[in-house]
């Protein structure tokens, strides 16, 4: 019976060290120093810019008729709790809707395949608006919060945790989300832009 050979794990090439004095001077790695914070220092913080639109009560730009962006999946599980997109949004509301689907939902709900073939069929719905991307890509979360970022004018119809998440952090704009079968809003906090003395 001979010897076994037992394996090398983790071998690898030997390499020179940076700090070798064989190394030439320019070759060799020059040590970090790090800058001390000088604490007299005014901190300086870039605060982003809002509209003039927020700084009364509500959103004065959302109003009757209401632009309700939709996103792929609410029109999904609008179909699985069996309700009408249109009448389901003038019942949330009281007041006329008018639903607005970008190229990139769109796109989206293509992609899914036959098996969301009547979520299609609605989104080409003459009542729906479509609005046109002229972005790269088809991303539509991002193309989504994009849009609500530019115009204050639309309501996020949204069951997208993820989604809702980054629009919560844009400044008036309310969320359409779904809940025990009928459409609901997010209620804006009671002192969102409310003027203090």
């Amino acid at each position: 019976m001979g010897k076994q050979k037992t394996k090398k794990f983790a071998a690898m090439k030997r390499m020179i060290n940076l700090k070798d004095n064989r190394l030439k001077e320019k070759d060799r790695a020059k040590t970090i120093q790090k800058k001390k914070k000088d604490p007299s220092k005014l901190k300086e913080t870039e605060v982003q810019k809002y509209p003039s639109c927020l700084f009364f009560q509500y959103n004065t730009q959302l109003g009757p008729p209401y632009h309700v962006l939709v996103d792929t999946n609410f029109i999904n599980f609008s179909i699985k709790a069996k309700l009408d997109i249109v009448q389901s949004m003038m019942d949330c509301l009281y007041a006329k809707c008018i639903p607005y689907i970008t190229d990139c939902v769109m796109a989206e709900i293509e992609k899914l395949g036959m098996k969301y073939r009547v979520a299609l069929r609605i989104a080409k719905d003459p009542r729906f608006e479509r609005l046109p991307c002229a972005h790269k890509g088809t991303y539509a979360d991002d193309c989504l919060v994009q849009r609500v970022t530019q115009h204050k004018c639309y309501i996020l119809a949204t069951v997208d945790r993820d989604l809702k998440r980054r629009v919560r952090k844009i400044p008036g704009v309310p969320i359409m989300y779904i809940s025990n079968h009928r459409y609901n809003i997010e209620r804006m906090p009671d002192d969102y832009g409310a003027p203090r003395f």
